[in-house]
């Protein structure tokens, strides 16, 4: 499959430190490995700690999910997360805060929040206030890219990558589209369904990932159904780097303390590490 001339990034693309992970990361010829949790989830004390340790156990970059009441794409692991916060009290507000307070600690780990559109309508100035606490990049589930001008060009205004995904089922004249303004990395959604559900093909993702990654120098990435080293490291020969969410989000939920279930985290993201170092 070909999709034609490589796509640069996009002009507006800010220069973050998602740009420079990745550059920092080819040069050592190693793949990302970039975690997420739910913010706020079980508790908002296992956020800030949880970042840390999963730093800590190897990832590369940090994504942080907003909650927010409807997460459509998301299986039952990560709405159960999403509820779980939302009952806590957890706002947009108290995520920026979040990341504030790990950036206290950690100035260079890119962070992306993930979450849906609705959850940052509502402050008018999300951008400026995401950008002072410290946010590299930001991941809309429902964002079409045709609606995703105006949020982009003021994103990038703040240094803030604005990262969409290509899905099994998206086209190839959209996948084109797509990355044409891509901008950070993109995401490739590894399975058709949801998150942390379903058995992901190695194969059939390198079929679709090889035109992709033939088409555009922004690093794609491979998410959804990764849930172990052996999956990691499988996927991550299709791609410059894998997500890992769910099984992230269980230990948090089983961990009872924040100290015990960050001591998972880490345990996780090392062997999850591991995997992927040993088949570089």
């Amino acid at each position: 499959m070909s999709l034609g001339v490589k796509e640069e990034a996009s002009e507006g693309a800010p220069d973050t430190r998602i740009k420079h992970t990745f550059a920092r990361l080819k040069g050592q010829g190693r793949k990302a490995l970039i975690s997420f949790i739910t913010a706020g989830d079980p508790g908002p004390e296992f956020t800030v700690p949880g970042l840390h340790a999963m730093v800590a156990g190897g990832a590369d970059l940090l994504e942080l999910g907003i909650p927010f009441s409807d997460p459509e794409a998301e299986g039952p692991t990560i709405q159960a997360a999403n509820e779980r916060a939302l009952a806590k009290g957890i706002t947009l507000k108290k995520v920026l805060a979040m990341v504030a307070e790990f950036r206290q600690q950690d100035t260079q780990t890119p962070v992306i929040l993930m979450g849906y559109l609705n959850s940052i309508l509502a402050m008018a100035d999300f951008a400026e206030q995401a950008s002072k606490a410290g946010v590299d990049g930001l991941i809309m589930v429902n964002l079409p890219p045709e609606e995703g001008h105006e949020l982009q060009t003021q994103l990038a205004a703040n240094g803030i990558d604005l990262i969409y995904l290509i899905a099994p089922t998206t086209t190839d004249a959209r996948a084109t589209e797509i990355m044409r303004n891509a901008s950070g990395f993109i995401y490739y959604v590894s399975l058709k369904g949801v998150t942390g559900t379903g058995s992901v093909l190695a194969d059939e993702v390198g079929v679709r990932t090889s035109g992709l990654r033939a088409a555009t120098q922004i690093p794609l990435c491979v998410g959804f159904g990764i849930r172990d080293a052996q999956t990691a490291s499988a996927l991550s020969q299709h791609s410059d780097g894998v997500v890992v969410g769910s099984v992230l989000v269980e230990k948090l939920a089983a961990g009872g303390d924040p100290a015990t279930a960050c001591h998972a985290l880490k345990d996780t993201i090392e062997s999850i590490r591991h995997g992927l170092d040993q088949q570089d």
